[in-house]
């Protein structure tokens, strides 16, 4: 695993009247503080990403469908610099993954319906602080395409 990257099991309560989904609580290990939440919606076989974040702090799960999350880990001074992460979070696998400032990250949606994207930001979002590049023309050494076999 990448440096720095926390993966967290969710808990889901359920019941006959319904769910409830856990997805961050202020005494965990991966809460770094509180800027925003917002939710991404990623259609079936599309990749949203690269982009890097200077300073935020991320923390994605999926709270409807599946996702592929991909981490690059560019730091000049990280002991994993250059590893790539492959991680499959959603409804069959439900867990928060935490990215600190300067991992690339991306998602690709997995499922046979579009997939809901939970986010919760350390700090407000600030466009002036995220890198991005084209998911498919950059300097990543990774391939969306599926990977059959």
């Amino acid at each position: 695993m990448i440096h720095g990257i926390q993966l967290t099991p969710l808990k889901k309560v359920c019941d006959e009247r319904g769910r409830v989904m856990h997805l961050l609580r202020n005494d965990w290990p991966a809460f770094k503080g509180f800027g925003e939440v917002y939710f991404s919606v990623v259609n079936p076989g599309v990749v949203k990403g690269w982009h890097l974040h200077k300073e935020i702090t991320l923390n994605y799960t999926a709270v409807t469908g599946m996702i592929k999350c991909v981490l690059y880990d560019e730091r000049e001074d990280s002991p994993t610099r250059g590893e790539v992460n492959e991680l499959f979070l959603g409804e069959h696998n439900y867990q928060l993954v935490t990215i600190p400032p300067g991992i690339w990250n991306g998602v690709k949606g997995v499922s046979a319906t579009e997939s809901t994207i939970a986010i919760v930001l350390n700090q407000p979002y600030n466009p002036g602080e995220v890198v991005r590049v084209d998911p498919f023309k950059n300097h990543i050494p990774y391939d969306w395409a599926l990977k059959h076999g």
